[in-house]
């Protein structure tokens, strides 16, 4: 014997249309009725039809994650797949799939995207970066498709709903945090500048120094890719000026190991000869010799409000625009000295 919606509906005493926002999970019904209708349909051994109810409503219970380079570029960093934890997290609580993009370059994850939604393989998307001038945002926005941002929008940051950290007081404490220490000569390695979470950084970086009466100088920031490879080439790139950096502020623990290695193979020592704060907390950082300081930002928080709020956006089009800060804290390790 089938057992229906109806059914489901007489054991709970409620509306057959009452079981089915309960399935869709409905912030509109209370959850002391979400719980009756979820024991009525564990006894009756009611499964919800998810294929058939996706095909009525047009929708597919599906998040796009969209990456800000190649998934097998992008994954080498362990920031990934943490924040994707956190996406899948909130996700699967309320049974959405998740689907991801891929491409080499900029313009064909463009292109896939674009196809994706337009061929409404996804509910909404997830940007895990947030570019200047980015062109993918400019087409959600034009095409009122639902979408949540990990970072602060470029422009228009009003109407996005976005999940971000305060970068530049992130930025400003890990300068603080050498300049305590009695450093002078701190240096700023940072990711691509097109990339808003560098310049706030950065920004926070050039506003502690000033506060401490310090030079900016130019020649000590130095932008790579956010990889091993990246850290390499900008410390190589600071060791080579006649005065090298003590100290350096590090926009990720990825490039702070490849920065590492380099210092390895010239002979300098961490901490002895140079300091080093980078961010992210992952795992590296714990695991790297001296293990880094480092500043956690809340990798998998990130991931779990960006997607909540995604299905807060698609379960309700009139849910509010929202700017979600998760805070950072600084992780002290062995790679900070005094001098």
């Amino acid at each position: 014997m089938t057992v229906t919606i109806k059914d489901v509906a007489k054991r709970a005493n409620v509306a057959p249309s009452t079981v089915s926002r309960v399935i869709a999970d409905s912030p509109r019904i209370s959850e002391k009725t979400k719980q009756r209708v979820r024991e009525a349909m564990k006894e009756l051994g009611y499964h919800p039809n998810f294929i058939a109810r996706s095909l009525a409503s047009q929708a597919t219970q599906v998040i796009g994650i969209v990456m800000p380079s190649s998934a097998d570029q992008a994954l080498q960093n362990p920031f990934f797949p943490e924040v994707i934890r956190g996406i899948s997290k909130a996700a699967h609580e309320k049974r959405y799939a998740l689907q991801m993009s891929t491409g080499e370059k900029k313009g064909e994850i463009y292109e896939r995207v674009v196809e994706m939604l337009q061929g409404r393989r996804v509910d909404g998307v997830i940007l895990l970066y947030s570019r200047q001038n980015d062109k993918l945002m400019k087409y959600l926005l034009k095409h009122g498709f639902p979408f949540v941002v990990i970072g602060k929008p470029h422009q228009k940051a009003e109407q996005v709903t976005h999940v971000d950290n305060d970068n530049v007081q992130a930025g400003k404490d890990a300068a603080n945090w050498l300049i305590a220490r009695g450093h002078e000569r701190i240096a700023f390695v940072g990711g691509n500048p097109q990339y808003l979470v560098t310049v706030d950084r950065q920004t926070g970086y050039a506003a502690a120094l000033q506060e401490a009466g310090l030079p900016y100088r130019p020649e000590y920031v130095v932008h790579a890719e956010f990889l091993q490879e990246g850290g390499q080439e900008a410390m190589k790139e600071l060791l080579s000026l006649p005065e090298p950096p003590t100290g350096l502020v590090v926009a990720d623990d990825l490039m702070a190991l490849g920065i590492l290695k380099t210092l390895d193979e010239m002979g300098l020592g961490v901490p002895e000869d140079v300091s080093i704060v980078s961010f992210n907390n992952t795992l590296l950082a714990e695991m790297s010799r001296p293990p880094l300081t480092s500043v956690d930002i809340g990798i998998f928080q990130l991931g779990y409000e960006a997607a909540k709020s995604l299905i807060e956006k698609i379960t309700n089009p009139n849910e509010p625009i929202k700017r979600i800060i998760i805070p950072h804290r600084l992780v002290e390790r062995g790679s900070c000295a005094q001098r």
